[in-house]
């Protein structure tokens, strides 16, 4: 949904900062469609102006209700306005703290750490560093890679087909990276519904570790030795996609084995999201860099890269970035990383998820429109395809579930050939949600999946309502339009 461009409110200064009487929740979104650039993406897919809301609940300037299951990307591990992080953000603020403290100490900043510690994986935080950095994701990847790349003195980058962030231009043109190295080499990522061997399983698990281990030892394949591997434990944008367990100790042995310094991105998988406190904690392993960003901040703006000591190379008087010192999002990202430790809600995650889970792949043997239904804790996906499309070619084996269950597809070892993704499909069932009071994000390759991240807090009546509401959503969206068969009777 596009936002139709509008002239200015005529008149003075005035005019401009109060535009008109209680303005329309559409004239709000004329106006942001105006001043700001088409690049935006939320807001464009979700026409809602929010002025209030608490827990999963969202309430629109138009007085409607939403269901919030986009947890802003993920942000928000304990839904909108927790008391806790509103708490501690007042304390901040009454205190008359410093809000910027630049990388200064401060008692907050003591706290914060102290916290992260207790959960970090413990081999990990045995010998744990913490560089504070730019508050995106983006900006956390990029001093991870910057990182590596200064302790290893190599400047590639080796990540994975799907993978949304993998450093920005100003990485790739870093005056200091030989040109012919500088360069982020994208590797098959293992799944099972669209395997990219045609065979999924563990079997396509093992083909994906084997491309990886040749092009690292192969000179032929022009490819020099990487800074670093990065990979997502659970692909987000990419289409909500768990990595298998076996394969990610693969990656591990294979790294370790050619001192490869190994990044775990947990910017959206981290605090409880998929069941466990970090997702990596799913396979055991450690890795050596730790990317984290999003959740840690207790919905404020904070990003943080964990590394193992022996990769320190910063010397004291280097420039520093503005931000490590934001008193708020400290305060915030604690008073959140405590409430998931102490009231255990990466087990709940865990729990609820694989119920839901369940539950919607019945909700994909109803309807055919449904493709694939995957995800690992409070992190879900569900593919829409199209039935009447024929299956991908070179397709040569069944979907089998993935290593503990958590990935399977929705007809495991069938012999099916995926069927060809609908992205207007899966829009159209985001735009049913929002009617029905449901917000959905979209992702994947194909923007074909629909993506379920509610809050962590989430309750056994909110889940059912959700579900209620999506499986409403997908039958309307699916309903048969000029004679096609999408739906079930």
């Amino acid at each position: 949904m596009g936002c139709t461009q509008v002239k200015p409110v005529p008149g003075g200064a005035a005019d401009h900062a109060a535009p008109a009487p209680r303005s329309t929740p559409e004239g709000a979104s004329r106006r942001q469609g105006a001043r700001e650039p088409a690049a935006r993406t939320y807001a464009r897919a979700l026409p809602i102006v929010p002025v209030r809301a608490r827990g999963l609940t969202i309430e629109g300037a138009d007085g409607r209700r939403y269901l919030d299951c986009l947890s802003g990307a993920g942000t928000l591990a304990l839904g909108h306005n927790h008391p806790v992080v509103l708490e501690a953000i007042r304390k901040v603020l009454d205190s008359g703290a410093p809000l910027n403290a630049l990388d200064l100490a401060t008692p907050v900043k003591d706290a914060f750490l102290d916290e992260l510690f207790r959960t970090l994986p413990p081999r990990l935080a045995e010998r744990a560093r913490v560089r504070f950095c730019g508050p995106a994701g983006s900006e956390a990847v990029e001093t991870a890679w910057a990182l590596a790349r200064a302790a290893t003195g190599r400047s590639g980058l080796l990540t994975f087909t799907g993978t949304g962030r993998c450093g920005t231009a100003g990485v790739l043109d870093d005056p200091s990276a030989n040109t012919h190295d500088a360069r982020v080499v994208r590797l098959p990522y293992p799944q099972d519904y669209r395997c990219p061997f045609g065979v999924g399983g563990e079997h396509g698990a093992d083909l994906a570790a084997r491309w990886t281990e040749s092009l690292l030892d192969d000179r032929g394949t022009g490819v020099p030795l990487p800074a670093g591997m990065l990979v997502e434990p659970v692909q987000g944008e990419g289409g909500v996609i768990p990595a298998p367990d076996s394969w990610l100790r693969r990656m591990r042995q294979l790294t370790a084995a050619r001192s490869v310094p190994l990044i775990a991105d947990e910017i959206q998988t981290g605090v409880g999201r998929t069941g466990a406190f970090w997702a990596v904690e799913h396979s055991g392993v450690t890795p050596d860099v730790m990317v984290l960003s999003n959740a840690i901040g207790g919905s404020l703006p904070l990003a943080v890269v964990v590394y193992r000591d022996d990769l320190l190379t910063r010397e004291p008087g280097t420039p520093a970035d503005a931000f490590p010192g934001n008193q708020l999002a400290l305060a915030a990202g604690t008073a959140t990383l405590a409430h998931v430790r102490e009231h255990a809600l990466a087990d709940r995650a865990a729990t609820l998820g694989a119920r839901l889970l369940s539950q919607l792949r019945q909700l994909a043997s109803d309807f055919p429109c449904v493709g694939d239904v995957r995800g690992r804790g409070l992190m879900i996906g569900v593919e829409l395809v199209d039935p009447d499309g024929e299956g991908e070619s070179g397709f040569t084996g069944g979907p089998g579930a993935a290593e503990g269950g958590v990935a399977a597809s929705v007809v495991p070892g069938s012999g099916r050939r995926p069927l060809p993704a609908a992205p207007e499909l899966a829009a159209a069932v985001q735009r049913e949600c929002l009617r029905r009071g449901l917000i959905v994000g979209l992702g994947g390759r194909h923007a074909s999946v629909v993506q379920l991240l509610p809050p962590l807090t989430i309750t056994d009546e909110q889940a059912a309502a959700v579900l209620d509401r999506l499986a409403d959503a997908v039958r309307a969206a699916a309903r048969p339009r000029g004679g096609g068969t999408a739906a079930a009777p």
